[in-house]
């Protein structure tokens, strides 16, 4: 059964990532055990500039491997073996990168809160636009984005903050819990000059502009804010 009817989709869509990273093309997987459905989705998805991948079952798809690239699920909810909302549940925990937006051919409200509380960003009954699952699509890529965004970020922050010294990150630690310059000396047994040399090239490590820029980066790294003894 098909989901919708194609018109001239080609001149008419708006719908290219605004992302100011740049990935590889988004990935839009598709598990439907219909292959109607999976041939139009297919088709739909490619001609809006992104990458199909179509899957007959959820096993099929749990099977793929992971891919590092913005994505979204378009999820049948009524799969044989393995259903919809149980392979939500199996990829909640690590693939929080990749929305879900379920698809189905009954209006089960019960079912659609059940989704929608575990995460699912869209579900929609057939037989729906194709503009409001582009729309949709479109919606789920970018919070994949966002989420490669702050990946990316907080990638760059570990990096900085495995290239300082033993000292440096006992005097960062020290900096970001609020004791001054001399307060940190005291600590750790050194003189104000030496800890502000050691400040100096932690910040520059860090590239960190000011002392908030650098207490927002401790706590986006998840570190103490004092030296662990």
């Amino acid at each position: 059964m098909l989901l919708f009817t194609f018109g001239d989709i080609e001149g008419r869509l708006t719908v290219k990532s605004r992302s100011p990273v740049s990935y590889s093309t988004p990935i839009v997987f598709v598990v439907d055990d219909d292959i109607s459905v999976r041939e139009s989705l297919g088709s739909l998805v490619e001609v809006a500039g992104w990458e199909p991948r179509t899957f007959a079952s959820a096993e099929e798809f749990l099977s793929h491997p992971r891919v590092s690239a913005p994505s979204c699920l378009v999820l049948d909810v009524n799969l044989p073996d393995l259903n919809g909302l149980d392979l939500q549940k199996r990829i909640a925990g690590d693939r929080v990168d990749m929305p879900i937006i379920f698809i189905t051919g009954h209006n089960d409200v019960p079912m659609t809160v059940q989704a929608m509380k575990a995460g699912a960003v869209e579900f929609l009954t057939k037989p729906f636009s194709e503009d409001v699952l582009l729309s949709a699509i479109q919606n789920a890529i970018e919070r994949s984005q966002a989420v490669f965004v702050r990946e990316a970020g907080l990638q760059i922050l570990r990096d900085c903050h495995a290239s300082l010294s033993r000292r440096e990150r006992e005097v960062m630690a020290l900096v970001v819990s609020g004791l001054l310059n001399k307060q940190v000396g005291f600590e750790l047994g050194i003189s104000e000059i030496t800890v502000k040399a050691h400040r100096g090239k932690m910040m520059q490590k860090m590239k960190a502009r000011s002392l908030p820029d650098l207490v927002n980066m401790n706590a986006r790294l998840g570190l103490p804010s004092a030296p662990q003894h």
